[in-house]
């Protein structure tokens, strides 16, 4: 990369009034944000503040000389830039260790810029999902905490725990975020979003067995520039958004970015006793004060800071700081159906069963279970202590990271990228939904993660491009919970704090062969090793002695190791310059572990790795003068040794219940997808994408339905003990947007945008329901649509939009928890996505 600069000086006097600016909007921040909660601080107002105010300072450092750099942020802000606007602009990615043309890279991916996010009205990473093929990314229910669920083609996880690996491979500037939890990334001053489809063993590693989720932040160039922006809507939404890139000494440049996002939530939580004070559950709210809060709220803020040296076309040294931390209540639930005869769950007598059930946007959780003595049928008369928390949910996180890139030779390049990063979350759980005792808990996780990567990046001529290189990551999350499962034919009162290691070893090469003008060929491999551990801590809550019932499992420490080679071929031929075909076969793997939730000894298992081999077939068009963009893409996918939970494990005996990872049978996963931008005149833009897949188990472990462990079966009765495709993955999928740029002469212009996307009805467990329930426990198929409307000035540094989210109010799902089956729970819980919002913003480019 090239970074030419004239001499610059930065103003003292004025980084001194900026400086004291910023303080002085930060105290004015903190002031607005303590009286909009009435005494009680929002969630992230500090933060949220000098977020806002460093952007406010940041421009007073900015040079009129900044310096002029490139690289893949650069380039296809450029050829954006240069593309007429009745053309499908280029965009340049970098999933094979260089960049490339999206259009000439034989992977399917969905890439998108700043400038198409923001016309969507996307303010996070599960936003992008909507318009990806056969991509589900959702945000957690308040069981899983502050974590995702993440799907790519059938492939994923769905569980928080950091003894189990995710399926979909997340990272942000090249770095690897190991968890589920602290995944749901805002989309906080982007350059692109590139989302890989398929497995990415030898690209992206381990757990990108389904594809791979890469966030590119804009680097810092010394432009001078930056943006404020600021949105009002419903529910009192308040989001400050900003960015400034400023020049500090020649060659060495600083960007900054904060957002702070605050919102009333939408699912309220009301006091049963207080609205039916003759029910016999007692009341804790005054008559006439019915309702407790309102869940589903929003309090975000985070703060990126980058500093990069670019001292001459050789050097390029990139360092990046940032800090996240989410407080607000959790992700509003409520109860589809409840039925449950213990005594040990009922309240003064009061049933648990579908007189609780509340509505579409409320619920009746109270977070606390009371002192009882244990009925039976197992060990009558045992204590149990009252339990109680609040319905708030924390999370706070931070990394550093160091991204180093060097020219050797003209020839030979090299890549260090370097990574600390760490969290601290807690949240608490009420599985009923209703002010019965149930189950509680309560969680909190630490966790920290330092990784490094090395690539050595050559050519050899003028047709060879290789990569060979190393990963290695160490980790430790401390799993600390409260437990309180009344349902359970034991008293399960407990509480844990399991520390969980794990590491892992790669080295990886990649090479490109340009064979003649139209062919070129790709090849990989990836040889990983992994090892984890993972102990139990069962302790009494009353006495801090181990636990009277799990004891046994106290101290006990399970252990894991493997290692894998994955490999990846792909052949692409340009049969003409708007047409690209490629064929690949590719594989990955998910890491196997430790099962984290035994309930005897015994359960305390191993589990291996699940792997796919993936077989893809594409094609890449520019046609008719690059009027429109098409990419088809067609996959089968060989699935083995899928790792599922299970909530049934007789084999193992004892009264209490099970939630044990298995490598449950292997699958074919085979699928289309077509991606679209169509430019039929200037100023007219149309994208859309469609996709099928089709999930078909081909064999089931008999320990599925509690039998014992064998080979994997083909008995049909076996694998119809299994939902017909993995959990969270619609069989179809599509989305369109169409947008159309008016020009107003020198009023500037003024753009309307409409956006749809649809799915298919969607599994949420890979164990069927009882029957009366199971339509509860699926996510019907459902339509969303959003509109914005925003203007520009005729300098195009002032925006002013007005945006509409879920337009025709559609009442859908985001996630649903159903155990109503084996575990004996008997409750189906659901999460509702948001209702129709609007929402007002104005940005202020600079």
């Amino acid at each position: 990369m090239t970074a030419e600069t004239a001499s610059t000086r930065v103003d003292m006097n004025a980084v001194k009034g900026r400086i004291m600016m910023a303080m002085d909007i930060m105290a004015r921040g903190n002031a607005v944000c303590a009286v909009k909660s009435k005494g009680r601080t929002l969630a992230g107002c500090a933060a949220g503040a000098l977020a806002f105010a460093l952007v406010a300072a940041a421009p007073a450092m900015a040079q009129s000389n900044a310096a002029e750099t490139a690289g893949a942020s650069d380039k296809a802000n450029a050829a954006e830039t240069a593309t007429p606007s009745d053309r499908v602009a280029d965009i340049v990615v970098t999933a094979q260790f260089r960049e490339q043309n999206l259009q000439d890279t034989p992977i399917a991916i969905t890439a998108l810029n700043a400038a198409m996010l923001e016309a969507r009205s996307q303010t996070n990473i599960a936003d992008v999902a909507n318009q990806a093929p056969n991509v589900t990314l959702r945000a957690a229910g308040a069981n899983n905490g502050p974590s995702i669920f993440a799907s790519i083609r059938g492939v994923g996880q769905s569980d928080f725990n950091p003894a189990l690996e995710p399926g979909v491979g997340m990272y942000v500037d090249d770095v690897y975020y190991p968890t589920l939890t602290g995944s749901l990334f805002d989309l906080l001053d982007l350059d692109r979003v590139e989302v890989l489809r398929g497995p990415q063993g030898t690209l992206a590693g381990k757990n990108s067995i389904g594809g791979a989720i890469k966030l590119y932040s804009r680097k810092p160039d010394g432009n001078g520039g930056g943006y404020i922006q600021a949105t009002y809507g419903s529910r009192d939404r308040l989001d400050f958004r900003g960015s400034a890139d400023f020049t500090i000494a020649p060659n060495l440049f600083g960007r900054i970015s904060g957002v702070y996002k605050g919102q009333r939530g939408y699912v309220g939580r009301y006091d049963y006793g207080c609205l039916f004070p003759a029910s016999g559950v007692p009341a804790t709210q005054p008559a006439g004060s019915c309702k407790v809060d309102t869940q589903g709220d929003v309090g975000y803020a985070a703060l990126r800071g980058m500093l990069r040296y670019a001292p001459h076309a050789g050097l390029d040294i990139t360092l990046a700081a940032d800090y996240t931390r989410e407080d607000h209540r959790v992700p509003g639930v409520v109860l589809l159906n409840a039925g449950n005869s213990n005594p040990n769950v009922a309240v003064n007598g009061v049933p648990y069963d579908n007189r609780f059930l509340c509505g579409r946007y409320c619920n009746y959780t109270d977070f606390a279970n009371p002192a009882a003595t244990w009925l039976g049928p197992v060990a009558p008369g045992f204590p149990l202590i009252a339990m109680q928390a609040d319905d708030r949910t924390t999370y706070e996180g931070w990394g550093v990271s160091a991204n180093i890139k060097a020219d050797l030779t003209d020839h030979l390049s090299f890549d260090s990228i370097t990574a600390y990063r760490a969290y601290s979350t807690h949240w608490a759980n009420d599985d009923s939904a209703a002010p019965t005792s149930l189950a509680f808990s309560e969680n909190r996780l630490k966790h920290w993660f330092v990784s490094q990567e090395l690539r050595l990046n050559g050519k050899i001529g003028d047709t060879i491009n290789f990569t060979v290189g190393g990963f290695y990551s160490d980790q430790r999350t401390t799993y600390y919970t409260l437990q309180d499962i009344r349902y359970a034919p034991i008293p399960l009162q407990f509480v844990g704090n399991d520390p969980v290691n794990a590491s892992t070893k790669a080295a990886f090469a990649n090479v490109g062969w340009q064979a003649t003008e139209a062919l070129s060929f790709n090849g990989g491999v990836r040889y990983s090793k992994e090892s984890k551990d993972y102990t139990f801590v069962r302790l009494d809550p009353a006495t801090g002695l181990p636990n009277v019932f799990l004891g046994a499992l106290n101290g006990l420490t399970g252990e894991y190791s493997g290692n894998r080679l994955d490999y990846r071929m792909a052949v692409d031929y340009r049969l003409s310059p708007a047409v690209l075909a490629y064929a690949s076969v590719a594989t990955g793997f998910k890491g196997g572990g430790i099962g984290p939730r035994p309930f005897l000894p015994q359960q305390v298992q191993s589990f291996g790795p699940e792997k796919l081999v993936a077989y893809e077939i594409g094609l890449k068009s520019d046609l008719f003068d690059r009027k429109l963009r098409l990419n088809l893409s067609a996959f089968f996918n060989q699935y083995k040794d899928i790792q599922l939970t299970f909530l049934s494990c007789p084999q193992f005996g004892g009264p209490g219940p099970c939630s044990l990872p298995q490598n449950a049978g292997d699958a074919d996963v085979k699928g289309i997808e077509l991606e679209t931008t169509i430019r039929p005149t200037e100023g007219l833009m149309i994208d859309g994408a469609v996709s099928y897949l089709d999930f078909k188990y081909k064999c089931v472990n008999p320990a599925v339905v509690g039998l014992a462990p064998g080979s994997c079966s083909s008995d049909p009765a076996l694998l119809a003990q299994l939902n017909p495709r993995s959990p969270y993955t619609p069989k179809w999928k599509w989305s369109v947007g169409v947008q159309y740029e008016i020009p107003l002469g020198s009023a500037g212009t003024l753009t309307p945008r409409f956006d749809a996307s649809y799915q298919s009805a969607m599994y949420t467990a890979a164990l069927p329901s009882p029957a009366a329930i199971q339509p509860l426990a699926i996510i019907d198929g459902y339509t969303l649509a959003n509109a914005r409307l925003s203007w520009k000035n005729a300098n195009k540094d002032l925006e002013i939009a007005l945006e509409v989210t879920n337009v025709f109010n559609k009442y859908y799902f985001l996630t649903k928890f159903d155990s109503s089956g084996p575990s004996g729970a008997g409750f189906t819980s659901g999460y509702p996505g948001r209702p129709r919002e609007w929402a007002i913003s104005v940005k202020k480019k600079f």
